[in-house]
């Protein structure tokens, strides 16, 4: 081993021997001699009290180094004299661009050179100064950027990958550096959101063991997030911008806080189902009317829920924290992309001046339920629905004034002939076989009675289940022929074509109205009271009305035809027919406590359809998601956060397996994690190591300490 020589004074290594100067390099060696440019002053490349040129010194032991004026010279190992070379050139670099050159620094300068050197298959192509120049962010007088090589690739894997695990022990920067990408993101508006979050684990997820508040309880946990905020943003603006719901700090626990109360109805396959009924792996209906996979169930304990009301009347249940896509009038007129809002941030705020404010997106395609086997053609029961009779105590009949209906009455109903009786009434008989001896049911009392239709008045009506949850074309059908017999096209200058339909029963009412959302339109309803209505007209005679109308107004999206009946069908194409309906929230109200589950699905977009075929979900959009101390989640709560990524989001999860806080026998998700995602697709795990620590140079030995204890010990 060489001795480290005594250290010299500047003016001794400024003052090289003339026979030092003069000597012939002895074998194996090599001296050197370049100049500093004029532009950098020396104490700039060597350091207040050549604080700098000790540092090299100190780091290669067995070189001389020698500076006269800006010249510099070196005699040493052939290999060592090359990296001091490089060393000033890259000290050069950096000085270039302003940046002043700190004892750090060169250490870690030189430390990276001497890794690319060494031949254990650790040598990269990236270079100190490019590492030492990578700016973040400028906030407040002060620049941050990476110190390390580690944390150059850490920074850059933020940048090419959508999620990236930070992986290392304490102080070497994993949450810092990603919060400043994090607000770095957001002012270059490549997201909407910044969510910061942690598990609650010091205060064991039991927080109302401990006094205060939820916040005064939550916020001793979260405040080194909060302090590395106000070290990158203006402290003025924080306050703001986390009142607005741009910046969110939360346990974890309350990340999967969108949520609804069980007994919310949520659409599937099958039709509606409690949302707390759901498992994992059970089907319900997305934005684009096909069925999704839910991928994850989270009770959420008891929450404050508020009832959400568009202005068509539809409605459901959320709690506060439940996200919505919307989009504001500004929004459509600037073409920007929809947004996702928490309820909260919706709250005292639904209109903008007579406008309503929020828009809610509908289905982009009719809802695919599975085809059932039905006992009436479709288009048929529709025109008996409206104006049929089906008493039960006659042969079914109809009125029409128009022949088509009756014509397509008899080429729906196999076996059924439809007589002329008067003006407007048709008698549907029974087709009869020649040499028939016995009497049998007319096909369609039978297939009424199937329908448990038989006997029902005009008030009492409905939509049997297997024509509401059928194929796409077996629900038109039917709408169809409720819409020849009672419905009409309403047209409006400088308007799309608009729908009427009157019943006079509500639950025929309610059906129309869930024909029409599940096909992708809207439906709105008001009652024509009977009192004081002027009667109508009946063979010259009056009649008066005995029940209250209920009049539902249609706005159906193009390519849907409402009608066959060839009169209202030239007039609705002839008035441009459908066009974009619209659904608006219109009211937000408090509803009570209830206990509440979060879903997550598998739909690209998140979407999912609850009451009313209203569309919510989730998941984040346009967030960068922060998890910090990520080796304190259990592997299920790792799971749920993962599956919370959105369309344009990113998440950046930081921690340290070797400091796991779980209770005993719950193992880490960031542990058991790395088996599972290593190596997938868009998925990044960075590894920091004790070099990378710049907190105090003894955090780094600590470490390396706690580690070499640790495989001693077989831990």
């Amino acid at each position: 081993m060489t001795q480290t020589p005594p250290a010299r004074t500047p003016e001794e290594a400024r003052t090289p021997a003339d026979a030092q100067t003069a000597a012939a390099p002895a074998p194996g060696q090599a001296r050197a001699h370049f100049s500093v440019p004029a532009m950098h002053p020396m104490v700039t490349v060597l350091g207040s009290g050549d604080a700098l040129l000790r540092v090299i010194e100190k780091s290669f032991p067995a070189v001389d180094i020698h500076v006269r004026g800006n010249q510099v010279s070196v005699l040493g190992q052939e290999a060592e004299v090359a990296l001091i070379q490089r060393l000033f050139d890259e000290m050069m670099l950096v000085l270039r661009t302003g940046q002043p050159m700190t004892e750090d620094a060169v250490e870690r300068s030189i430390a990276m050179l001497k890794a690319d050197g060494s031949g254990d298959g650790t040598a990269t192509s990236e270079t100190p100064a490019e590492v030492l120049t990578q700016n973040i962010l400028s906030s407040r007088g002060r620049t941050i950027r990476p110190k390390t090589l580690n944390q150059k690739r850490y920074v850059d894997a933020i940048d090419k990958h959508t999620i990236v695990f930070g992986i290392g022990p304490a102080g070497t920067g994993k949450t810092y550096l990603a919060m400043a990408k994090a607000v770095q993101a957001l002012q270059s508006h490549q997201v909407n959101r910044i969510i910061l979050t942690r598990p609650a684990v010091e205060a064991g997820e039991r927080l109302g063991f401990l006094p205060g508040t939820l916040y005064e309880k939550i916020d001793p946990y979260l405040r080194p997030l909060y302090d590395a905020l106000h070290d990158m943003l203006d402290p003025e603006t924080i306050p703001r911008l986390m009142a607005a719901g741009t910046i969110e700090v939360a346990p974890l626990a309350y990340m999967r806080g969108r949520a609804q109360p069980v007994f919310t109805k949520v659409l599937t396959p099958a039709g509606f189902r409690p949302i707390g009924e759901l498992e994992v792996g059970d089907l319900v209906m997305g934005s684009n009317g096909e069925p999704t996979p839910v991928l994850g169930v989270y009770p959420q304990g008891e929450k404050d829920i508020y009832r959400v009301t568009a202005q068509d009347g539809s409605s459901t249940l959320c709690c506060g924290d439940h996200l919505w896509t919307v989009r504001t009038g500004s929004d459509r007129r600037r073409d920007k992309p929809w947004r996702v809002l928490e309820t909260k941030e919706m709250i005292g705020n639904p209109r903008a001046a007579h406008a309503r404010r929020y828009e809610l997106p509908l289905l982009t395609a009719p809802v695919c339920f599975p085809q059932r086997e039905v006992p009436m053609d479709p288009y048929a029961l529709g025109l008996l629905l409206g104006d049929g009779r089906l008493t039960g105590s006659t042969t079914p009949g109809f009125s029409t004034n128009d022949p088509e209906p009756a014509v397509g009455l008899e080429a729906a109903l196999p076996g059924v002939k439809v007589r002329h009786k008067d003006r407007v009434d048709y008698v549907l008989n029974r087709v009869r076989t020649p040499g028939e001896v016995i009497t049998l049911e007319n096909p369609v009392t039978g297939a009424l009675r199937t329908l448990d239709l038989l006997g029902a008045r005009s008030q009492s009506t409905f939509v049997p289940d297997d024509y509401l949850l059928n194929s796409a074309d077996v629900r038109l059908a039917l709408l169809q022929g409720l819409l020849d017999s009672d419905g009409g096209p309403v047209t409006q200058a400088d308007r799309t074509c608009r729908i009427h339909y009157t019943t006079t029963s509500i639950l025929l009412r309610d059906d129309v109205i869930s024909l029409v959302q599940s096909l992708g339109g809207v439906a709105y309803s008001r009652r024509r009271a009977a009192e004081g209505r002027k009667p109508g007209k009946a063979g010259g005679r009056d009649v008066h009305c005995r029940s209250d109308a209920h009049v539902v107004d249609i706005r159906l999206p193009d390519g849907i035809e409402p009608f066959r009946l060839p009169r209202k069908r030239e007039k609705y194409q002839a008035e441009g027919g459908g066009g974009r309906p619209m659904r608006f929230i219109d009211s937000i109200d408090p509803a009570g406590h209830e206990e509440a589950v979060c879903i997550q699905v598998a739909a690209a977009d998140s979407l999912y359809v609850t009451e009313d075929y209203l569309l919510t979900h989730n998941t984040l959009n346009d967030a960068f998601i922060i998890l910090d101390e990520a080796q304190n989640t259990s592997a299920e709560q790792m799971k749920m956060f993962l599956t919370r990524l959105g369309f344009d989001s990113q998440i950046v999860i930081t921690g340290d397996v070797t400091q796991v806080d779980l209770p005993s026998g719950t193992q880490s998700g960031l542990r058991q994690v790395q088996d599972i995602l290593e190596g997938l697709d868009d998925v990044h795990f960075s590894r920091l190591t004790s070099e990378d620590v710049v907190r105090h140079k003894l955090v780094g030995r600590i470490v390396d300490a706690y580690e070499q204890y640790d495989s001693r010990n077989g831990k």
